[in-house]
């Protein structure tokens, strides 16, 4: 017997199921109504409003300051706009402190750092998979061991051997400790794992080596995972600040974090607030605006990855 509402076909099976069986209006209806409201609520707009008031609202003071005059920030009545905008706040950051010099260090060694880091991630995470590597097992558990080791452990060894090249106050001395990312090699490594041997096996066919395997396959199908990698690796760097205070010491080679750390010596008064926000806005806004635009990879790398 059958029944006339039952798909009688697969084609018709799969547009019965790809079918919502809400609209988007009913559902929205349906969550309000009263015995759905307190779910709603509990488990959907309350937990936004928490993480709105922790993490969006700080923020938003802090940049709406940065345009604020002092008389605005330290009152009994503030708002959260200003309601005489000025940007003498970033003035007074360009006369303390280097600002070009400082930004430009700050690029460098973001770029430069985070672009040899990404392709060592890369290559050992593919040896490690792909290349018979003696002892590969003991080399991915010492990658896990400096994953789990806190940064702070290797700073005094770090510093008597950059300081012992020469390194010290200089651009490759920030750089050179910090090439190695465990994260980014236990990520790729996970992750090319999981890629279909029968693509490398055929390319083996064709006469494909490493070289071309690494960089016209495992490359090309891995991209959302190498752009995670690739995105916390560049937060990273450029909002490094230990390390770059420790080995340097002149404005002059200071990143820009550094740098601006210079505001809080210099300015020590209340009324120095705005031109302290301005500083943090400098170093925070640039890289929310590149998280906000590459955050989908970093969803589809840690999630999805490559191939379904």
């Amino acid at each position: 017997m059958s029944l006339t509402n039952t798909p009688t076909t697969p084609a018709a099976a799969a547009r019965a199921v790809s079918q919502p069986t809400l609209k988007p209006r009913a559902a929205w209806r349906r969550a309000f109504e009263p015995r759905h409201l307190a779910d709603t609520l509990l488990t959907g707009y309350l937990p936004i409003i928490i993480a709105m008031l922790i993490i969006v609202l700080p923020l938003g003071w802090m940049i709406s300051s940065s345009f604020k005059p002092a008389g605005e920030i330290v009152t009994l009545n503030p708002t959260l706009l200003p309601q005489e905008p000025t940007l003498d706040n970033y003035d007074a950051v360009a006369s303390r402190v280097p600002l070009l010099t400082v930004l430009g260090n700050s690029i460098y060694v973001t770029v430069i750092g985070s672009t040899i880091k990404v392709l060592l991630a890369i290559t050992t995470a593919y040896a490690l998979v792909f290349i018979r590597v003696p002892g590969a097992n003991l080399i991915f558990l010492g990658i896990l061991v400096a994953l789990m080791v806190p940064a702070e452990v290797s700073m005094l060894p770090n510093y008597l051997t950059i300081t012992g090249l020469g390194g010290r106050n200089t651009l490759w001395g920030i750089i050179l400790p910090g090439l190695g990312t465990a994260f980014g090699t236990f990520l790729l490594r996970q992750h090319f794992k999981a890629l279909p041997k029968e693509l490398f096996e055929a390319a083996e066919l064709d006469g494909a080596g490493h070289f071309r395997k690494l960089f016209q396959i495992a490359l090309p199908v891995s991209l959302p995972a190498i752009a995670t990698v690739a995105l916390v690796t560049v937060v990273n760097e450029w909002n490094s600040f230990l390390w770059p205070l420790i080995i340097t010491d002149t404005p002059d080679k200071m990143t820009l974090p550094v740098g601006l750390n210079l505001l809080r010596s210099i300015e020590t008064t209340t009324a120095s607030y705005g031109i302290l926000m301005a500083g943090a806005v400098l170093v925070i806004v640039p890289m929310l605006i590149v998280f906000a635009a590459l955050q989908r990879y970093i969803v589809a790398g840690l999630t999805q990855g490559a191939v379904k």
